[in-house]
């Protein structure tokens, strides 16, 4: 019965694995970070315009980063899985107020009006 419990115990300590592999062509957070940025402006810049296409504004944002849609795609579960998604969309809210300042004050006024923190800043 003791060898028994000790099995048990031992696959259970080396079946926690990985749940996902590193992706070959995974995208460094820095850049990962750059191009959610990108296509969150662009996502902003889509809702202004309304009868316009967010994929292609998305394959845009792809393409000037010189990503595959299939690397995004697989680096994106990686980091989710690995819960790192969420350092990364930190930085990727800098990236943004850096790009337009008048993001932080919109933030703010929001801030005081509603009370609710807006979905990013979560």
């Amino acid at each position: 019965m003791k060898k028994l419990v000790f099995i048990f115990i031992m696959l259970c300590m080396f079946s926690c694995g990985d749940y996902i592999d590193k992706p070959k062509n995974l995208i460094e957070p820095a850049k990962m970070a750059e191009i959610l940025a990108d296509l969150a402006i662009t996502d902003q810049a889509v809702n202004i315009y309304e009868n316009k296409n967010l994929e292609a504004g998305t394959r845009f944002v792809l393409k000037t980063h010189q990503v595959k849609s299939e690397d995004f795609l697989e680096s994106f579960k990686y980091y989710v899985i690995k819960d790192k998604m969420k350092d990364i969309a930190e930085d990727a809210q800098k990236i943004v107020l850096k790009k337009d300042p008048k993001a932080d004050k919109y933030i703010q006024d929001k801030l005081k009006k509603s009370g609710n923190v807006p979905v990013l800043n979560r």
